[in-house]
């Protein structure tokens, strides 16, 4: 093994996900794949073509950056859509390939007609609206120069949206707030129909929206975490499978991330492992080290909390996660020797370690420990 760890991508888990999920919209309803920060830390470039062998053709991004690597491994007949950063050169680039992207400035909107003009060619915009996020977009006494702009310069902008994101749909506690986004966005987007403009997508379901409020799957979805085969929130998985799916999760995880054993040696009882004094052994201990640690997406906050897999068994970390370095204790699992396969997460014999199972012990998301995969692991397609 050349890299101290590598990352699997399966092929079936990702069709399966696509389906269950494609499964909940119209079949005039357009499926958008989001792969914003790394396709949450599967890789862009290497998952991209996989959900195009699906029959997926749109993705969105956070950035012109992403925009741009999508780009390069992406069919033609696919979109690309930017949902957040994109400045003033970058604009030029992406009307010239045909990318969309949002406004929720006055200043960005006047920069895209600008942009328009030196290309000779539209821009392809989706006019983001305040709703209750209060984070970006538009609020409603700002339309009416959006909709003069638009109108004045009509032959350079396409308006192929309009769009909000909803704020944390994937909990109950937020209800209110979601009716309130959801009547809001209605009423916004029938204003801007009123006044000539006619958008060709309005969207803002994202995975949460789409399995707790399914009314918010319009023209086009925006699926992330669902697509991956991880459930927005444990709240979303118990009432869905509690209620629909007979106790079976439907999501199966796409990502499994292995390393192997990188040496084993006892420790007498009464000793400290690793750096400092979080540990101290009360018998005699066998250790494995594994060649990965924080410095290659394991956090350091799992010190003294994490597991791994090691021959189909449960393995504590033990001592502080290094850089580099993780310490386990395989004690009590026989024959464990250098270049053993670890499962650090996925599934080995019968025993799992998920993604959600690190968020428990550090007060985490699933979405924040799959986005510090680094990109430098390699990632493998398997069926």
């Amino acid at each position: 093994m050349l890299h101290t760890s590598y990352i699997e991508l399966s092929k079936s888990a990702l069709n399966n996900n696509l389906r269950f999920m494609q499964n909940k919209i119209k079949a005039n309803t357009r499926y958008s794949m989001v792969i914003k920060a790394n396709a949450y830390g599967h890789g862009i470039e290497d998952i991209l073509p996989m959900i195009e062998e699906y029959g997926v053709d749109h993705f969105s991004v956070f950035s012109a950056v992403e925009a741009m690597r999508a780009n390069k491994v992406k069919q033609d007949k696919c979109d690309i859509m930017i949902m957040g950063w994109i400045s003033d050169e970058s604009m030029e680039w992406a009307i010239e390939q045909d990318i969309s992207f949002y406004v929720f400035t006055i200043d960005r909107l006047n920069a895209a007609c600008e942009a328009s003009k030196k290309v000779k060619k539209p821009a392809k915009i989706h006019i983001e609206v305040e709703t209750g996020m209060h984070r970006t977009g538009f609020c409603k006494d700002e339309l009416t120069t959006v909709v003069e702009i638009i109108k004045k310069n009509g032959k350079y902008l396409e308006v192929e949206g309009i769009c909000t994101h909803y704020a944390g749909a994937e909990s109950i506690n937020n209800y209110k707030r979601i009716q309130n986004q959801i009547k809001t966005f209605n009423e916004l987007s029938t204003w801007i129909n009123d006044q000539g403009i006619h958008p060709k997508y309005r969207h803002t379901a994202c995975s949460a929206a789409l399995l707790a409020y399914p009314e918010t799957a319009m023209d086009l979805v925006r699926i992330g975490i669902s697509s991956y085969g991880f459930w927005p929130s444990n709240e979303i998985r118990m009432n869905k499978i509690i209620k629909e799916y007979d106790n079976q999760d439907p999501l199966l995880r796409v990502l499994t991330w292995k390393s192997e054993v990188m040496s084993v040696k006892i420790v007498d009882e009464g000793e400290y492992v690793s750096y400092g004094t979080s540990f101290l052994t009360n018998r005699k201990t066998k250790i494995a080290t594994i060649p990965v640690g924080y410095g290659y997406g394991f956090s350091r906050n799992l010190s003294n909390m994490g597991h791994v897999l090691i021959r189909g068994k449960r393995i504590p970390v033990i001592g502080s996660v290094n850089m580099n370095i993780m310490v386990v204790d395989v004690t009590d699992v026989a024959d464990v020797k250098e270049g053993d396969e670890v499962v650090l997460i996925g599934t080995q014999g019968k025993n799992t370690i998920t993604v959600s199972s690190f968020s428990d012990m550090n007060n985490s998301l699933n979405y924040e420990l799959l986005t510090r995969l680094p990109n430098h692991i390699p990632r493998y397609i398997v069926d």
